[in-house]
């Protein structure tokens, strides 16, 4: 018996209509030339349309945010356009979504970057055992190592938030319920806020404070296109894969929390050490996490629906977000809510391809 998952909740100015969260998943099937959301995307969101909320998968807010092949920006007229195609699909079967927006920072590769040009991150420090997905110049796809970036001067780091910026700006005009920062997963903004990725002493570099600028800066420009209620963030405490080796994991995720808490954003989205890796939370810093921050709480840490439905009736969380049972369920909400079999995930189509294993799992009888 689901008694808390498939009742409503707020997030910001968001009504969801359960607490079932569609999270964020890379499926590199963007639309060529240019990285523009296609028909196949639509289909393939509006399927998942009775989520309590769908986050995008995350979509680079710049050329230079880009780390993989096939997957989707907003910074271009046609992608802000083919992204105004999903919502609208996904608004006409009453579904709520959010877009995530995601600079990659290091993970990436000259052959994704404008003129060939080195990655850019916190500091000139390569990714450690860290891949990225590329077109190689004979047209094959193959997964490589990840350049060594060169560091942000500081001059440029207005440039990345403006970045934010616009990207929020174009959300907003596409129609979209809510953006989500990516502030997870080891990716620029992650860069910047972990111990051993940022090795700058300048105002973005140092103290914990410092290491955490970019990453509110980042928010604050999406606040002031969208506003704090229709902004959601997502962070990664204890995150070890793309070279992350931070020391003070936990201690910059409550100071986070407190500082998004002051801002009332809409939510805040914990990926929890799962297919990465890492020191799983403790029950101590799920408490903490809750009395730092008071507003809708989302986790997402490969959770059953029993053990979702026991965690948001402990008040340890207010939502649970899915992403592997999303890619083989569309229809999960009605799976839970009938308690039927899941469809297994096909793994060598998660990423790029057209209709398998993406559109065409099957939905209950």
């Amino acid at each position: 018996m689901l008694d808390q998952l498939l009742t409503p909740v707020t997030a910001g100015k968001a009504t969801l209509k359960n607490r079932v969260v569609m999270a964020p998943l890379t499926r590199s099937r963007a639309g060529q030339p240019g990285d523009v959301p296609r028909a196949l995307n639509v289909e393939y969101y509006a399927q998942r349309a009775s989520a309590g909320l769908i986050v995008t998968e995350a979509s680079q807010i710049s050329r230079q945010g880009q780390g993989y092949a096939w997957t989707p920006g907003i910074y271009t007229d046609a992608q802000q356009a083919g992204w105004a195609d999903v919502v609208q699909a996904v608004h006409a079967k009453a579904g709520k979504i959010a877009l995530q927006l995601w600079h990659v920072g290091r993970i990436s590769h000259h052959l994704l970057q404008e003129n060939a040009q080195a990655p850019v991150s916190a500091s000139a420090l390569q990714a450690a055992n860290s891949q990225c997905f590329v077109v190689q110049p004979d047209g094959t796809p193959a997964n490589v190592q990840t350049d060594v970036p060169r560091a942000l001067e500081l001059a440029e780091i207005p440039g990345i938030v403006e970045q934010y910026r616009q990207a929020t700006v174009r959300a907003r005009e596409a129609g979209f319920d809510l953006v989500e920062v990516h502030a997870a997963n080891g990716y620029l903004l992650q860069q910047f806020m972990a111990t051993n990725s940022n090795l700058r002493t300048d105002a973005y570099g140092g103290s914990l404070e410092n290491r955490a600028r970019l990453t509110l800066e980042a928010v604050d420009a999406a606040i002031a296109e969208i506003g704090a209620d229709r902004v959601g963030v997502r962070i990664s405490p204890n995150f070890v894969a793309h070279g992350i080796a931070d020391t003070e994991a936990e201690v910059m995720a409550l100071y986070l929390a407190r500082e998004f808490s002051r801002r009332q954003i809409a939510y805040l989205h914990i990926a929890e050490p799962d297919w990465a890796g890492g020191a799983e939370l403790s029950d101590t810093f799920r408490h903490a996490l809750r009395e730092a921050f008071n507003g809708t709480l989302i986790c997402c840490g490969g959770y059953t629906a029993a053990e979702a439905d026991a965690l948001i009736a402990s008040g340890l969380a207010d939502a649970v977000a899915f992403g592997r049972p999303y890619i083989a369920n569309p229809d999960l909400v009605e799976r839970f809510a009938a308690g039927a079999e899941l469809n297994t995930p096909d793994r060598s189509t998660f990423y790029g391809g057209e209709e398998k294993g993406y559109t065409d799992y099957p939905f209950m009888a």
